[in-house]
């Protein structure tokens, strides 16, 4: 598709809303050309908060846990400075249902991602990636950004994302570009090639 874009002089985009959250450049940049010891994703929220009573992200192609999870994988995706790959899953299924409902990740390069769609309350959504340098921490789904513990910018904002990311489109479409990452599904991919499969109590709305 990429090349039939070009071919023609169109614009194809593969539009990751969570890249657009307030702290994501900023973390990208203070990363940049430094060694990731360590790194980790908690992203835990309650699905029947964002998705009430709709069974259809339960069901095959509904991707589950990983509906909200690929979110997190964009923006690990592109903020570190060196590609990782997956390595090992375990998917965790209700009883009663055809995709997960949480799903423990391990990456190369020490990168391990915990997802989980039975939080109530507080929804967590943040990153971690230590380096010699200090940890820098993306709390609120990329939109506040931490250095040892320290606020450095952004704000508490995950509507912001949609603007900007309309911003990117249209710039991209006077410019006559393309801008096409399909690193988050390749990873999503494997997990679901890859994963173990454990079953848990079934799920209801």
């Amino acid at each position: 598709m990429q090349s039939m874009a070009a071919a023609k002089g169109l614009t194809l985009y593969a539009t990751w809303h969570s890249r657009m959250a307030l702290a994501v450049a900023p973390a990208k940049a203070w990363l940049q050309g430094k060694t990731i010891t360590r790194a980790h994703i908690t992203w835990r929220e309650d699905v029947r908060k964002w998705h009430p009573a709709q069974d259809w992200v339960f069901e095959p192609g509904g991707m589950g846990v990983f509906d909200p999870g690929i979110n997190a994988l964009s923006i690990l995706t592109e903020i570190l400075p060196s590609p990782v790959h997956l390595t090992g899953a375990t998917l965790t299924f209700p009883v009663n249902r055809q995709t997960p409902i949480a799903a423990a990740l391990t990456f190369s390069g020490h990168v391990t991602a915990d997802f989980d769609w039975r939080q109530t309350g507080p929804q967590t959504w943040d990153i971690t990636v230590d380096t010699p340098q200090g940890q820098l921490a993306l709390r609120m789904g990329g939109n506040v950004l931490e250095i040892d513990g320290k606020p450095i910018t952004g704000k508490a904002d995950i509507m912001g994302e949609y603007p900007a990311l309309y911003a990117r489109m249209a710039k991209l479409v006077a410019a006559g570009q393309s801008d096409v990452d399909l690193a988050p599904m390749v990873h999503v991919a494997d997990a679901l090639t890859l994963g173990r499969r454990d079953v848990t109590d079934a799920f209801h709305f």
